[in-house]
């Protein structure tokens, strides 16, 4: 039900037309036409429709659906489904794996003593053209396509976060989403927002991971993001809020983000020399250079090698 707020001009006077009309309804009994329209010809004059303009909102299309990378690879021991967000880094996870397990093809004919560098070459002499090299391994790596809500949002261009008390209540409102089979994972919902922390086994580290898509429009900005502040314990890790004293990306990132693909390499082997990054030698991974063991994608957690410790 809407209530008229009698403390702005249109809620007071929608107010006084009903005081009348009431007002008419117990002299006469009934709303006669004519009474009626004498009392709605000034009541509507009163108001400016011509230059009155509606609110200037953005139109924000569905997210486009993106694409993920699925790995999954099987032997006597194991059978693990890992995601990646590109085929380069899924297949490098994969060929990881291959020269790690290369002894099992020596001996064999036409098989090198040492893997191919190239990953893709070291997966295809490991498994096999028809992937039949080893009866008891194989692997399937295959592209899925991940869409959102698929819901558009119509958002003010005046955006202001909710006010304390909206917050406190939406706060209040908040659904724990226990998980209840094994497809599904433990999720808290606050206005919307799906905040997902859980254990991985394969991955070994506790995971969190934001979902914004079904965010409620009154947390949405006008370019379609939701301000957001991620802290681990006292430590910002992420902050776009824009709010005073935010911290700003590392440097480093902002310049790979800026580069071109041929400037990228040149600044990767600038922080490597200069130690703000390390490379894993058994996955391929940069790591930042504060890391103590390796933070690629797969569950390579390959510590950092000595040297490159004592360097930093």
């Amino acid at each position: 039900m809407i209530i008229a707020d009698p403390t702005t001009p249109a809620g007071a006077a929608v107010i006084e037309l009903h005081q009348q009309l009431t007002e008419l309804e117990e002299r006469a009994g009934e709303w006669p036409g004519a009474d009626v329209v004498s009392i709605l010809e000034p009541w509507l004059e009163r108001f400016d429709f011509a230059t009155a303009s509606a609110p200037a909102v953005a139109f924000i299309a569905p997210r486009p659906p993106g694409q993920a990378w699925l790995l999954r690879r099987w032997d006597q021991h194991e059978n693990d489904v890992l995601l990646f967000t590109d085929e380069v880094t899924a297949l490098a996870e994969l060929a990881r794996h291959v020269r790690s397990s290369w002894a099992n093809l020596l001996g064999k004919e036409d098989v090198p003593d040492q893997p191919p560098t190239d990953d893709r070459t070291a997966v295809d002499l490991y498994y096999g053209p028809e992937r039949s090299n080893l009866p008891d391994e194989g692997y399937s790596l295959y592209c899925a396509t991940i869409s959102g809500s698929g819901r558009a949002r119509v958002v003010p261009l005046d955006f202001r976060f909710p006010e304390a008390d909206a917050c406190e209540q939406a706060n209040r409102d908040a659904t724990f989403h226990p998980q209840t089979d094994a497809n599904g994972l433990p999720c808290t919902e606050v206005d919307g927002v799906l905040v997902f922390v859980y254990l991985d086994h394969e991955l070994g580290a506790v995971r969190v991971s934001i979902h914004l898509d079904s965010a409620a429009e009154r947390l949405v900005r006008p370019d379609g993001t939701v301000p957001l502040r991620v802290e681990v314990e006292d430590t910002v890790v992420l902050d776009d809020s824009g709010a005073e004293g935010a911290p700003r990306p590392p440097l480093l990132d902002e310049l790979l983000n800026a580069a071109e693909a041929g400037q990228r390499e040149a600044i990767r082997a600038a922080a490597l020399s200069a130690g703000i990054l390390w490379h894993c030698r058994t996955c391929h991974w940069d790591n930042p250079g504060a890391a103590v063991c390796c933070e690629g994608p797969g569950p390579c957690r390959k510590p950092k090698p000595a040297a490159e410790q004592t360097a930093a």
